[in-house]
């Protein structure tokens, strides 16, 4: 094993903690609904940006660049001044959700450059203007502008002119697993000399002021001649020693509610959290600790910097005390070592990528996935009743009340650390296809957290996202597990059942309460909600409908159809070593033939979810008179159907006697719940069998429209609404208010949802991403004789295989460079041509249908981050041995 390797397996097997330090700081955990104690759950409001620097948080911390240990007591980060701002620089900011014109909106520039799963080495870059940071104009000109109008951005304000700025590079490599070497260069991109003030801060997460007789931690400073040296001593964490190149002050202070600043009230300590900011800002010399002691301290370094150059900090933090050269040549080399084996390690994860654009974009998508690692803590029941110490909350509105069971204190993927620095349940399976090429324990846990009983509800319910737990989000979880063990299985070789048997049994919980809640008639036709898709139909899918009754969901039957074949795949791989799971997958067999047939046949009537005059499969409205109607909006909910595809092997039916005999039994005798599915009894390429909800003609048909660049097929991947609707928007009369979707392949003009989402045109990678996957699983049985024009009316025939791989071009082609342009940046012409911003990439939320450029949430590296798993897979047939162990894995076998 390589050297990353080495650690990963030592982490495996606990010789020693790699993952204990790592980028787990949030980069805002102000305007969370954590922190909100109000009595009408207004969390933006409650405690905005303006609390952030002076009130000590209850569930977490946040900074820039930052690291921390697994359960966040001990914090690092770096804070920023220069000298023109109102504040330090301490954390990001952004807009929040009532202040944006598109909902909540980050307005920095950072960029994750480097990662590995041990977080051995770790590098990002943050760009801190040279003038003062414009709060006030990104507010008021966001506030001013409307749904129609793009977002007001910081590049638009000018303050980057003339490159007025500063490139601030933090690097972590760790020299043993409690041995973190920092290392903090800051260039100045300006053309005059400027002066910055850099203050590295380390601090203990308040844990001690919300019970009583809890014991505190400690920073002091220790003598030394030559560095500076703090000790810092936690109750459960031990004791830690912070080394630091000559600073001219050591500042302390106490991460403590400055109550007199913000609410008039006198504070215990004369020392509180904002301290160390008015010491610099303000000069207010009696505001840090003369004693030199606390439980936040920053080293104080004023550089002054000339036009083009740079100055570099180094630091170390470590359980090793009496280091008689912290800074030696020992330092510089375990971070030429550390750079070196994260490159032996991407190599040998993608050796086929020889393009060196691809394979830098790969790296960030993986770097972006591994820095957005947060510690999450939130416990309902504490948050609900509050603390020993503190005033009971008086909540009139007790969001989350239901989920009184929840009990989160983890390391979880998050969609982005400062838009949604909260777990999202169904991002996250869609996260850890990525993450299982590069840390396939870490995209377990990933897994197998989210259906443990401190999450998973008590009656199945999966918790969705912290504002709303009880929404219902699309159920991907069966998949997600499946995909990330045939991974595993496949690139190291490791078969890890007791995974897939360990989350396998809670998702039949969560299985149970899909089919209980969420099939309103009992006729195997599903509701279950905005499904994750925000606006995407014509009304808000989670709320009472202003025609009364009820919708029958297209994509929600689909994506039960989908975890119907999931859940079949995963209990046949489990009966090769269990029998009795080969009754399960029977039990899964059975039930999807019955949401199958639904979705051609509802009940008696003559109303299905496919249309066939249209061709197309759309959302059936119940009205209270038990009419219905399609709602012919031609979106992405009409291409869901298609996700739900398994090919069996032949092999796999002769393995399972009991199976096969049932599955020929339901062909010979149950013909009226076949005929509506894809044929079963005809066998594909090398005697496969197809179990799909679309057979070949529905197939044929939905990809005219799919592959057609009139209407979803862009240049830059599938869209999530047809183009047809820009001339022809959906129109529906309900009483006295119409309700209406247009074709916007850019931001919102919706307020659905806040307005900061939009599935009216943009391209989704999670989707594209299902789309090639099923593509793949149709060739599979179809084989290259199945052929299908594309795009339509081009007169190229590919077979699905080839389309798979067009559409996956298109998806990475909004990321890599054309001559000197990348679509992902749009008209933004700093990003395009500054040799300074055109490299480094931000992978966002999601990207305008027609032009590809990024918009969004700018780090949702988590399922974007699935175009590392496009550019393996674009480059894995080049002939070597790694490439043999190929991702694809479309059958089950």
């Amino acid at each position: 094993m390589i050297q990353e390797e080495i650690r990963l397996e030592e982490d495996r097997t606990r010789k020693a903690y790699w993952r204990r330090w790592g980028p787990y700081l949030s980069e805002r955990q102000w305007g969370t609904v954590r922190e909100d104690y109000s009595a009408t759950g207004s969390a933006w409001d409650y405690f905005p940006h303006d609390h952030a620097r002076s009130r000590a948080y209850r569930w977490g911390e946040d900074g820039i660049a930052g690291i921390s240990d697994n359960h966040q007591r001990l914090c690092f980060a770096i804070a920023l001044w220069n000298e023109v701002d109102p504040i330090l620089k301490e954390r990001i900011f952004g807009l929040t959700g009532p202040e944006g014109n598109h909902g909540e909106d980050v307005k920095e520039y950072y960029f994750y450059l480097d990662n590995t799963p041990s977080h051995a080495y770790m590098k990002c870059l943050y760009k801190y203007p040279q003038q003062a940071f414009p709060y006030a104009e990104l507010v008021q000109e966001n506030q001013r502008r409307g749904y129609h109008d793009p977002e007001f951005e910081l590049l638009d304000t000018g303050i980057f002119d003339g490159d007025r700025y500063f490139d601030v590079f933090v690097e972590y490599a760790k020299n043993t697993d409690e041995d973190i070497l920092i290392k903090i260069k800051v260039v100045n991109r300006g053309s005059e000399e400027k002066t910055l003030h850099l203050l590295p801060t380390l601090w203990f997460r308040n844990t001690w002021s919300w019970e009583e007789n809890s014991q505190k931690p400690l920073l002091k400073k220790l003598k030394s001649d030559t560095f500076s040296i703090i000790e810092a001593a936690h109750p459960t964490l031990g004791e830690r020693w912070f080394y630091c190149e000559a600073a001219s002050e050591l500042l302390f202070t106490e991460n403590e509610t400055n109550y007199e600043r913000l609410f008039g009230q006198p504070n215990k300590s004369p020392y509180v959290k904002d301290s160390i900011n008015d010491y610099v800002v303000h000069g207010k010399k009696e505001a840090v600790n003369p004693d030199q002691v606390g439980t936040k301290v920053s080293p104080y370094y004023v550089l002054n910097i000339g036009a083009g150059q740079e100055k570099v900090i180094c630091l170390r933090l470590c359980d090793t005390a009496n280091l008689t050269a912290p800074f030696g040549e020992e330092f510089e080399q375990v971070f030429a070592t550390r750079q070196q084996e994260a490159d032996e390690f991407y190599q040998r994860i993608s050796p086929n990528v020889s393009d060196p654009d691809a394979q830098s974009v790969q790296r960030q998508a993986f770097a972006g996935l591994l820095w957005t690692k947060q510690f999450y803590h939130y416990v309902i029941e504490d948050w609900l009743n509050g603390d020993p110490t503190q005033p009971t909350p008086q909540r009139t509105y007790k969001r989350n009340q239901e989920w009184i069971h929840l009990f989160n204190d983890d390391i979880l993927s998050m969609p982005d650390k400062w838009e949604f620095p909260w777990f999202a349940a169904w991002d996250l399976a869609f996260h850890v296809i990525p993450l299982a090429m590069i840390d396939p324990d870490f995209a377990k846990r990933q897994m197998d957290r989210l259906t443990r009983e401190w999450y998973l509800h008590p009656n199945g319910q999966m918790p969705a996202y912290e504002w709303h737990f009880s929404d219902v989000n699309p159920p991907v979880h069966a998949w997600g597990t499946w995909r990330v063990y045939q991974i595993e299985k496949q690139m190291y070789g490791r078969a890890d059942k007791d995974f897939l048997e360990r989350v396998f049994q809670k998702l039949l919980l969560n299985f149970t309460w899909w089919v209980n809640r969420k099939d309103e008639e009992g006729n195997n036709v599903f509701q279950g909600g905005f499904l994750g898709l925000d606006n995407i139909g014509v009304f808000d899918r989670s709320s009472q409908l202003p025609t009364g009754g009820h919708l029958d969901q297209s994509d929600g039957t689909s994506w039960m159809g989908m975890y119907c074949l999931n859940m079949l795949a995963i209990a046949l791989e489990l009966a090769k070593d269990n029998p009795p799971y080969e009754d399960i997958a029977s039990k899964f067999f059975e039930h999807f033939l019955y949401i199958a047939d639904a979705m051609n046949h509802i009940g008696d009537t003559d109303v299905h979810l496919w249309d066939d005059d249209d061709n197309f499969y759309y959302d059936v409205l119940h009205f209270p008179h038990n009419e219905r109607v399609h709602l012919k909006v031609r979106s992405m909910v009409g291409l869901v159907p298609i996700f739900g595809v398994e090919v069996l092997e032949q092999a796999t039916l002769d393995a399972f006697p009991g199976f096969k005999k049932r599955f020929e039994w339901f062909i010979n005798n149950r013909s009226n719940l076949t005929r509506n599915i894809a044929c079963m009894e005809a066998e594909g390429v090398g005697e496969r069998r197809l179990l799909a909800i679309v057979n070949q003609n529905k197939l044929r048909l939905i990809l005219q429209k799919m592959l057609d660049e009139t209407e979803f097929l862009s240049d830059y991947g599938i869209r999530s609404l047809s183009k047809f609707h820009a001339e022809n928007p959906y129109i529906f009369d309900a009483g006295n208010a119409q309700y209406r979707v247009d074709y916007e392949p850019a931001e919102s003009t919706s307020g659905m949802f806040g307005g900061n989402s939009n599935w009216r045109g943009p391209v989704w990678f999670p989707m594209n991403f299902l789309i090639i996957e099923s593509l793949q699983k149709y060739h599979n049985y179809l084989g290259d004789e199945f052929t299908i024009e594309c795009p339509t009316g081009s007169g190229k025939h590919m077979n699905l295989e080839e389309v798979a791989t067009e559409l996956s071009q298109r998806l990475m082609r909004i990321f890599l460079r054309s001559g000197q342009r990348r679509p992902v940046f749009g008209g933004i012409e700093k990003f395009q041509n500054d040799p300074q911003w055109q490299n480094w990439i931000l992978f966002h939320e999601y990207f305008n249908g027609d032009d590809g450029a990024g918009l969004g949430a700018n780090h949702q590296t988590g399922w974007t981050g699935l175009v590392a798993d496009l550019i393996h897979q674009a480059y894995q047939h080049a002939p070597t041995e790694r490439s043999q162990k190929s991702l694809k894995a479309r059958v089950i076998d």
